[in-house]
């Protein structure tokens, strides 16, 4: 990476980290400690604010370190950012997902410094740069690295769906209070009023999906056959259609029991991946809508089984594992334009 300048002003960087909704507090405090009497960041440190040949403010991130964690096989990079401010380019956030020259992830988590009522904020990166609002398996990840810290058997985090509560299952596993399942089609959303038990929808052989949103947008397709489905073919096309106007997270669903489920996952913005927490959350509540399942079940997916329950309170819980495979530092990183 080259860059044109080694200090900057504070004034025009906190302008630009207020623009991409960078977490205000965290960079003043970094910037007192950075200043040096001039009024101007120092580019000395390693995980300064720095500005790239684009003209964009990102932090540095060589001697960063990182987790590599999952739940189910759906992986996250996670960067904590609550002692020291990180704002990441597009391309950084490319480089990091790489699979061949970055760490490799479905997901860029961020934890930020938390409120009076969390712990953390949650900031999730898709692999493509784009940030998503909610997601089941990294809740559960970092509500673990959470409990963990603190000693605790229970964590609340805020994302930008909201409140998400966690706590320690009797299986070993956390479990993650996803909050309610909306299901209006102006919640999901979706682009014309409908029914959303059966939305008119159709990209054949799949049809009339029950849509749902979890702080994302979920349409599950129920068919006899989850592998005689060309998902890598039909999921971006169902994921970018303008029945969508948010885009959307596509599930194909097969029933194995009075309450088990099978699904596999195309992730809006990631493609198809081994396990999807939200997903399963959707697919059990549309499973219960549908009057497939009781309000609770298992969700067997390509990474393993997630517990659902869809509780009296409308809300989803969910439980599973969440994994810790190993911590690093960040070194030579290339950067990409996204896809």
């Amino acid at each position: 990476m080259n860059w044109f300048c080694d200090a900057i002003a504070l004034p025009s960087v906190r302008d630009s980290f207020s623009e991409n909704h960078t977490n205000l507090a965290a960079f003043d405090r970094a910037g007192e400690a950075c200043r040096n009497g001039s009024g101007l960041i120092s580019g000395a440190s390693l995980n300064s604010v720095i500005m790239n040949t684009n003209g964009a403010y990102e932090s540095a991130l060589e001697g960063r370190r990182f987790r590599k964690m999952h739940g189910l096989g759906n992986d996250f990079v996670v960067l904590d950012a609550r002692a020291e401010p990180l704002t990441l380019s597009a391309a950084q956030i490319a480089g990091l997902a790489n699979r061949r020259t970055g760490i490799g992830c479905d997901q860029l988590i961020v934890i930020e410094p938390g409120d009076a009522e969390a712990q953390a904020f949650m900031r999730i990166y898709n692999s493509d740069a784009s940030q998503v609002s909610a997601c089941g398996n990294a809740t559960r990840c970092v509500a673990r690295l959470l409990m963990e810290e603190t000693g605790a058997s229970e964590a609340t985090l805020r994302t930008r769906a909201g409140l998400l509560r966690a706590s320690r299952a009797a299986n070993g596993g956390i479990t993650a209070d996803m909050g309610p399942a909306m299901l209006e089609w102006d919640q999901i959303p979706l682009a014309t009023p409908c029914d959303t038990l059966r939305a008119p929808y159709s990209l054949e052989p799949l049809v009339n999906p029950t849509c749902v949103s979890m702080g994302n947008p979920h349409a599950v397709f129920f068919v006899p056959d989850v592998d005689a489905i060309d998902l890598e073919t039909l999921g971006p096309a169902i994921e970018t259609d303008s029945f969508f106007p948010e885009k959307t997270n596509v599930e194909i669903v097969q029933q194995l029991g009075p309450d088990t489920l099978r699904m596999r996952v195309w992730e809006r913005g990631v493609g198809i991946t081994q396990a999807c927490g939200t997903g399963a959350c959707a697919t059990l509540v549309a499973a219960a809508r549908r009057g497939l399942t009781g309000r609770s079940g298992k969700v067997v997916l390509d990474g393993g089984v997630l517990e659902i329950e869809w509780a009296a309170n409308g809300n989803v819980l969910m439980t599973g594992a969440a994994t810790l495979v190993g911590e690093g530092t960040l070194h030579e990183l290339e950067t990409e334009t996204p896809a």
